[in-house]
């Protein structure tokens, strides 16, 4: 009944991930397969001498933090302001990664959430859709500011020769 072989068999391989977009993929060894993403292990990336001494591995895993915290913060800061800040957050997020499995666990669902966005939004009805809400919201901007041109004229509504 089952479509899958049972674990129990023995000679089942373990299920790796296929990416949604079905395209090359690099594992961690560095070896390139098709179709199919290897993702890494969760855990630490720091190296084995730092790994070693336990003191010496809290220190670097409290840098890590700090300077992630530091770059997080300033995307936070740009979201208002001018710059890239979600993607100085989501590099923020990557440096945590290196370091602290919760952001490695964020960092892989946000890269696989952002993966099937990007598959609907290159959906045929998707596009259309997307391209006749558009129209219309120019249409509606250019009929607003028509009106405001009839209205009022081509002056501004602040008075720059007072």
């Amino acid at each position: 009944m089952n479509a899958e072989r049972d674990v129990r068999d023995g000679d089942a391989a373990p299920a790796t991930p296929v990416s949604a977009a079905g395209d090359r993929a690099e594992s961690v060894t560095g070896e390139v397969t098709e179709g199919v993403t290897k993702e890494r292990g969760l855990g630490s990336r720091a190296p084995g001498f730092i790994k070693a001494s336990r003191a010496l591995h809290m220190s670097w895993q409290v840098g890590v933090f700090v300077v992630g915290f530091a770059v997080v913060v300033a995307g936070i800061i740009m979201l208002p302001l001018p710059g890239p800040g979600w993607l100085v957050i989501f590099g923020g997020m990557a440096i945590w990664a290196t370091e602290f499995v919760w952001a490695q666990l964020v960092l892989r669902w946000t890269r696989r959430k952002v993966t099937e966005a990007a598959q609907r939004a290159l959906d045929p009805k998707v596009r259309r859709r997307n391209i006749i809400l558009t129209s219309i919201g120019l249409v509606i901007i250019v009929v607003l500011v028509g009106i405001y041109v009839w209205k009022f004229g081509i002056t501004m509504p602040w008075k720059i020769h007072e």
